[in-house]
């Protein structure tokens, strides 16, 4: 699909739009049981649109990171989502330490996803070493995968206002070539809802489907919804439910080659996330246990939800739930 045709989709009447995109989704709409763990705040690219970051703020102790996620693990979680900052502090050997420990004490039954690609670029550099050294001793570690974080907008005219100090568009999807060529897969995400225009939205999701029809190394997609509060682009609104709706059906349309579409219920709200299973979303992330990031920046939704309350809202949805693994292999049918 071309630039303009997936910008064309953005102005289709919403209900028509979410009939096609439902289309391609059959009656499954999948979950994870997944713990989210924030190992610093600490960050110096200080991006405006992140209510995160703290110049003087906390780092977690290796030994701290795998409490936690072998804590996650007892309690039935499959999935790891490790991500932090841009911190000066820490190295290669940091990450190191809790990908081994955990892998070693977790075994094969966890699927580790850690480090946004941005966080990937910043540190490879810091370390002096190339990229594809850093990932590789990552996953020597036990690195499985990487989440989607630190794409925002791949348009560098937008991408300098919002995230001057990050790894630009050609970094970021460097980053995750070459993951996928390492056997890493990853997800990607797209930040939405803040200065951007449909036609920056659409060139976003054509790159997103020219690097996955080259390496089929993406699992999922995840639209995230721009919270301004806390943040310097705090005099903006947030963007409209009928946006978010709209904006989830032409990921699904555009990103057919993406095995999931998720709801991000964290950001988007439970109810949300619920209708968002007929416009084209087909999962709606996991458990989570203890996001961070979002709610500085003023989610009111709840820190983890729990496994009866996923099945509860996929079923209200007219869906059928199932219980999934990190690279949306299905565990289990919840008929």
């Amino acid at each position: 699909m071309s630039v303009k045709e997936i910008e064309s989709l953005f102005h289709l009447g919403i209900h028509e739009l979410g009939k096609k995109a439902d289309e391609m989704n059959g009656r499954i709409a999948t979950f994870s049981v997944n713990r989210h763990i924030n190992y610093t705040n600490v960050c110096i690219s200080k991006c405006p649109i992140c209510a995160y970051y703290r110049e003087k703020g906390y780092v977690m102790r290796v030994e701290d990171v795998v409490r936690d996620a072998l804590e996650a693990v007892n309690a039935g979680a499959r999935e790891l989502h490790i991500v932090g900052s841009h911190n000066p502090e820490i190295g290669v050997e940091y990450f190191e330490s809790i990908l081994s420990e955990i892998r070693r004490r977790a075994g094969n039954g966890v699927a580790i996803k850690a480090l946004t690609a941005t966080e990937i670029y910043y540190y490879a550099r810091k370390e002096r070493m190339s990229v594809r050294e850093f990932l590789s001793r990552l996953r020597d570690a036990g690195l499985d995968m990487l989440p989607g974080g630190g794409a925002e907008i791949l348009v560098e005219r937008i991408r300098k206002k919002i995230s001057p100090n990050k790894a630009d568009s050609k970094k970021w999807l460097k980053v995750m070539k070459t993951a996928h060529e390492l056997g890493i897969r990853s997800n990607a995400t797209m930040l939405f809802g803040h200065i951007e225009s449909f036609k920056d939205r659409a060139r976003h999701l054509e790159k997103l489907r020219k690097l996955q029809d080259k390496t089929g190394g993406f699992v999922a997609f995840i639209p995230l919804v721009f919270h301004p509060e806390n943040t310097s682009l705090s005099h903006l609104s947030k963007t409209s439910p009928q946006d978010i709706l709209r904006t989830i059906a032409v990921s699904r349309i555009t990103l057919s080659n993406f095995r999931g579409i998720k709801a991000y219920w964290v950001m988007m709200g439970e109810k949300l996330a619920q209708i968002a299973l007929n416009y084209g979303a087909n999962d709606v992330d996991g458990t989570v246990m203890g996001e961070r990031i979002a709610h500085s920046a003023g989610a009111k939704t709840p820190a983890t939800l729990t496994k009866e309350k996923l099945v509860s809202m996929i079923r209200n949805a007219g869906k059928t739930p199932a219980e999934r693994d990190a690279f949306f292999n299905t565990l289990e049918v919840l008929n």
